[in-house]
């Protein structure tokens, strides 16, 4: 048998690894927010018969109209998308007024978006408000689907660990890519994210269940070494389910689906791993750690080094 949870501790350091440079990333350079998130408007334009405009000419029409912060990415040869703080429509026909004038070529607004302020502030209150709902949610269910075993409501707690720790590295993930690929989190960022959440308490529900399966059949058998048998049963269901179907289609989706889709299929692609992986890596080591309570032994001396 794969002695999996004997190495348990490596898998806490690895997700750490993957872990704290996305929140280093963030203290430096804070969250890549879009407008869905902190207000403000997405203007995309199109240049015809002309090539497109500097980056310092276009903020420098914006800072003329008494607009500040902004944004100005290309797309193509003819495309300008411009993120800037809230614009109305009178500011919005004036941008792109002094644009045609400036640049003497008939521009094309292809499409804009505005989300003011409180929109912003009621959007990340509710994304954080359906993240604990659904964590609540799951410590409530597993914790009644297992009532006929001890301890019940630590399959719950595990669980939701190991959910924030999917949840942590999709938002390191995006943090690295905000600076190196001009990712942003937006309402297709939290759809993604909550996919991610379905899909991963979904396998870890799996696995503990045929913990519960095995508990009552290997009455006798050690705590750990019931689960990590447990594990390996589950082992090939996870693998095949999650990533020989899921991940394969994500892969394509993110290789050849074209920029607009590619955030959102790399971070379905990464949280769905995560997710996999921690249903055997994370939530399961935990619920062990647990069982044996071994952060009690954790800062303690070892004796032979101690009579040394």
């Amino acid at each position: 048998m794969f002695n999996i949870l004997g190495k348990r501790y490596l898998y806490f350091l690895l997700s750490l690894i993957v872990i704290i440079p996305g929140f280093i990333v963030m203290a430096i350079n804070g969250m890549p927010l879009a407008i869905d998130f902190t207000g403000g408007s997405l203007l995309e334009v199109k240049f015809a018969n002309a090539s497109l405009p500097s980056t310092a000419d276009v903020v420098q029409i914006y800072n003329d109209l008494g607009i500040t912060d902004i944004k100005v990415t290309t797309s193509g040869t003819d495309l300008l998308i411009i993120r800037s703080t809230f614009l109305d429509e009178t500011q919005r026909a004036a941008v792109v007024d002094n644009m045609e004038t400036k640049f003497n070529t008939t521009v094309e607004i292809l499409k804009f978006d505005s989300v003011g302020p409180t929109i912003g502030e009621q959007v990340t209150k509710r994304a954080g408000l359906a993240i604990a709902v659904a964590a609540l949610a799951v410590v409530l269910f597993i914790t009644f689907a297992f009532r006929g075993i001890q301890n019940a409501f630590r399959y719950g707690i595990c669980a939701v660990i190991a959910m924030l720790h999917d949840i942590l590295v999709v938002i390191s993930i995006s943090a690295i890519g905000g600076v190196y690929f001009g990712w942003q989190v937006d309402s297709l960022f939290l759809t993604a994210l909550l996919t991610v959440i379905g899909f991963s308490v979904q396998d870890k529900i799996v696995v503990f269940d045929r913990v519960r399966e095995n508990s009552n059949i290997f009455r006798k058998l050690e705590f750990e070494k019931l689960v990590n048998h447990s594990i390996v049963q589950t082992l090939q269901r996870s693998i095949n389910t999650q990533l020989m179907t899921s991940e394969f289609l994500l892969l394509a989706l993110a290789l050849f689906g074209g920029v607009t889709l590619r955030e959102f299929a790399v971070i379905l692609l990464v949280g769905l791993f995560s997710g996999t992986y921690s249903s055997i890596f994370i939530a399961a080591p935990i619920l062990v750690v647990w069982e044996k309570r071994e952060w009690k032994n954790w800062f303690r001396r070892n004796p032979a080094t101690t009579s040394a």
